[in-house]
Protein backbone atom coordinates (compact mmCIF):
# COMPACT_ATOMS: atom_id res chain seq x y z
CA UNK A 1 0.00 0.00 0.00
CA UNK A 2 0.83 3.67 -0.68
CA UNK A 3 0.16 6.52 1.43
CA UNK A 4 -1.05 9.43 -0.45
CA UNK A 5 -0.68 13.30 1.70
CA UNK A 6 -3.08 15.93 1.19
CA UNK A 7 -2.95 19.41 2.53
CA UNK A 8 -6.48 20.44 4.58
CA UNK A 9 -7.41 23.33 5.50
CA UNK A 10 -8.85 24.80 8.81
CA UNK A 11 -11.57 26.69 9.23
CA UNK A 12 -12.16 30.13 11.94
CA UNK A 13 -9.79 33.00 11.64
CA UNK A 14 -6.50 31.89 11.81
CA UNK A 15 -5.31 29.62 8.83
CA UNK A 16 -3.64 26.36 10.10
CA UNK A 17 -2.41 23.72 7.64
CA UNK A 18 -3.01 20.34 8.53
CA UNK A 19 -2.02 17.32 6.75
CA UNK A 20 -3.81 14.17 6.97
CA UNK A 21 -2.52 11.54 5.69
CA UNK A 22 -4.59 8.84 3.28
CA UNK A 23 -4.26 5.45 2.65
CA UNK A 24 -5.19 4.78 -0.93
CA UNK A 25 -4.56 0.96 -2.47
CA UNK A 26 -1.59 1.43 -4.82
CA UNK A 27 -3.54 -0.73 -7.39
CA UNK A 28 -5.79 1.80 -7.25
CA UNK A 29 -3.00 4.67 -8.01
CA UNK A 30 -1.96 2.17 -10.77
CA UNK A 31 -5.14 2.19 -12.55
CA UNK A 32 -5.00 6.04 -12.15
CA UNK A 33 -1.97 6.46 -13.87
CA UNK A 34 -2.71 4.13 -16.37
CA UNK A 35 -5.75 5.81 -17.17
CA UNK A 36 -3.85 8.95 -17.12
CA UNK A 37 -1.37 7.80 -19.39
CA UNK A 38 -3.87 6.49 -21.71
CA UNK A 39 -5.86 10.12 -21.71
CA UNK A 40 -2.38 11.90 -22.49
CA UNK A 41 -1.61 9.30 -25.36
CA UNK A 42 -5.16 9.40 -26.93
CA UNK A 43 -4.43 13.86 -26.30
CA UNK A 44 -1.05 13.54 -28.03
CA UNK A 45 -2.89 10.62 -30.90
CA UNK A 46 -5.71 13.99 -31.77
CA UNK A 47 -3.29 16.87 -31.59
CA UNK A 48 -1.15 14.86 -34.12
CA UNK A 49 -4.22 13.81 -36.37
CA UNK A 50 -5.72 17.64 -36.11
CA UNK A 51 -1.58 19.21 -36.93
CA UNK A 52 -1.69 16.79 -40.00
CA UNK A 53 -5.03 17.93 -40.81
CA UNK A 54 -4.11 21.32 -40.90
CA UNK A 55 -0.86 20.78 -42.48
CA UNK A 56 -2.77 19.13 -45.66
CA UNK A 57 -5.31 22.42 -45.81
CA UNK A 58 -3.26 24.71 -45.56
CA UNK A 59 -0.91 22.83 -48.64
CA UNK A 60 -4.60 22.46 -50.39
CA UNK A 61 -4.78 26.57 -49.57
CA UNK A 62 -1.78 27.22 -50.77
CA UNK A 63 -2.52 24.97 -54.43
CA UNK A 64 -5.55 26.82 -54.57
CA UNK A 65 -4.07 30.40 -54.38
CA UNK A 66 -1.80 29.46 -56.96
CA UNK A 67 -4.26 28.02 -59.00
CA UNK A 68 -6.53 31.25 -58.82
CA UNK A 69 -3.35 33.41 -59.65
CA UNK A 70 -2.49 31.46 -63.02
CA UNK A 71 -6.43 31.89 -63.54
CA UNK A 72 -6.38 35.49 -63.16
CA UNK A 73 -3.41 36.12 -65.58
CA UNK A 74 -4.61 33.88 -68.27
CA UNK A 75 -8.30 35.84 -67.92
CA UNK A 76 -5.68 38.94 -68.32
CA UNK A 77 -4.36 38.09 -71.31
CA UNK A 78 -8.06 36.59 -72.52
CA UNK A 79 -9.19 39.83 -71.81
CA UNK A 80 -6.04 41.98 -73.87
CA UNK A 81 -6.58 39.48 -76.80
CA UNK A 82 -10.64 40.44 -76.93
CA UNK A 83 -9.97 43.92 -76.61
CA UNK A 84 -7.15 43.64 -80.00
CA UNK A 85 -9.54 41.57 -81.50
CA UNK A 86 -12.57 43.55 -80.93
CA UNK A 87 -10.17 46.77 -82.26
CA UNK A 88 -9.33 44.81 -85.83
CA UNK A 89 -13.06 44.09 -86.04
CA UNK A 90 -14.36 47.73 -85.45
CA UNK A 91 -11.70 48.63 -88.01
CA UNK A 92 -12.59 45.94 -90.57
CA UNK A 93 -16.13 46.75 -90.48
CA UNK A 94 -14.96 50.91 -90.73
CA UNK A 95 -13.14 49.68 -93.99
CA UNK A 96 -15.99 47.44 -95.39
CA UNK A 97 -18.69 50.86 -94.65
CA UNK A 98 -16.19 53.08 -96.70
CA UNK A 99 -15.51 50.71 -99.51
CA UNK A 100 -19.44 50.20 -99.19
CA UNK A 101 -19.74 53.93 -99.34
CA UNK A 102 -17.46 54.71 -102.11
CA UNK A 103 -19.18 51.86 -104.38
CA UNK A 104 -22.72 53.30 -103.57
CA UNK A 105 -21.46 56.84 -104.51
CA UNK A 106 -20.07 54.85 -107.90
CA UNK A 107 -22.88 53.81 -108.55
CA UNK A 108 -25.08 56.74 -107.98
CA UNK A 109 -22.51 58.84 -110.21
CA UNK A 110 -23.07 56.29 -113.07
CA UNK A 111 -26.38 55.98 -112.94
CA UNK A 112 -26.74 60.08 -112.72
CA UNK A 113 -24.78 60.14 -115.41
CA UNK A 114 -26.54 56.90 -117.50
CA UNK A 115 -29.78 59.11 -116.38
CA UNK A 116 -28.55 62.68 -118.03
CA UNK A 117 -27.18 61.21 -121.19
CA UNK A 118 -30.71 59.63 -122.68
Amino acid sequence: MSIFMMSVLGTGERKESKIATVTVPESELKKKNEALEKELKESKEREEQMRRQLQSTWERLRVAEEAEERLCSQLGELEAEAVYQARDYHDRIVSLMDQLSRAQSLLHKAHTSSSNSL
